[in-house]
């Protein structure tokens, strides 16, 4: 008891680390991420679609091959217009997957259960050397 009492900040700082490395998990951060391969293989095997989430300039720059463009800030009202079946698998990518995991959000919202981001975007989708398309 003794340790406990004189040794309090310990505890509290191991809590506290211990509480930030198990975050991504509890907020879902740490599911629904795809990387470039397992992209690939949900685009080839269950036909999903690609949806960028960057904005037209940024998409016109470099995007994945066969992406649809659907900017973040028209998510809502675009998505169901660019993918009319809620069933189908989509891919959501933007520059490094920050916008594209709040569209995860988004999607799901809207009915699109399958939706998934692609873990560090077009950033990862390039080091991985996948086909890359310009607008």
């Amino acid at each position: 008891m003794n340790f406990v009492l004189e040794n309090w900040y310990l505890i509290v700082l191991a809590l506290a680390s211990g509480g930030l490395l198990a975050w991504p998990v509890v907020s879902g951060g740490g599911t629904g991420g795809l990387s470039a391969m397992q992209a690939v293989q949900l685009i080839n095997r269950e036909k999903a679609v690609v949806i960028d989430v960057c904005e037209a300039a940024e998409f016109a720059a470099g995007h994945a091959s066969g992406a649809k463009n659907v900017p973040l800030s028209r998510f809502r009202e675009q998505l169901p217009l660019a993918v009319k079946n809620k069933s189908v698998p989509l891919v959501l990518v933007c520059a490094r997957g920050m916008r594209a995991r709040r569209a995860v959000g988004m999607a799901r919202r809207l009915g699109y259960e399958k939706a998934q981001a692609l873990t560090g975007g077009m950033h990862a989708w390039r080091e991985a050397n996948m086909p890359v398309e310009k607008a």
